[in-house]
């Protein structure tokens, strides 16, 4: 029973340190999408390390897209800050005639 419960707690570890060790830059959304999908595999089926690695797939791309729209948003209030308001037109009353 003990070795069970190990072997359980130990795939969906190993499986997170083998993610996270080599380059923690390129892993923004993976280990949190690995955790989620490893519970989901596991409760599923007894299939832990592929739900952690498709977790890891997914969390990744949401995380990717995330950066996208939040790039796009700065880069639209930083154009919105960049246009100036043009001074007011002056009227010429010399200008018109009747």
């Amino acid at each position: 029973m003990a070795s069970r419960t190990l072997q359980l707690l130990a795939a969906p570890i190993v499986v997170l340190i083998i993610l996270a060790g080599p380059s923690p830059a390129d892993a923004k959304g993976c280990i949190k999408g690995a955790v989620v999908g490893g519970v989901a595999g596991h409760v599923a089926g007894h299939h832990a390390v592929a739900g952690a690695v498709a977790g890891c797939v997914v969390g990744h791309h949401i995380a990717k897209q995330q950066a996208k729209q939040r790039l796009q948003q700065q880069e639209q209030q930083q154009n919105q800050q960049q246009v100036k308001p043009q001074p007011p037109a002056v009227h010429d009353p010399a200008a018109t005639t009747v």
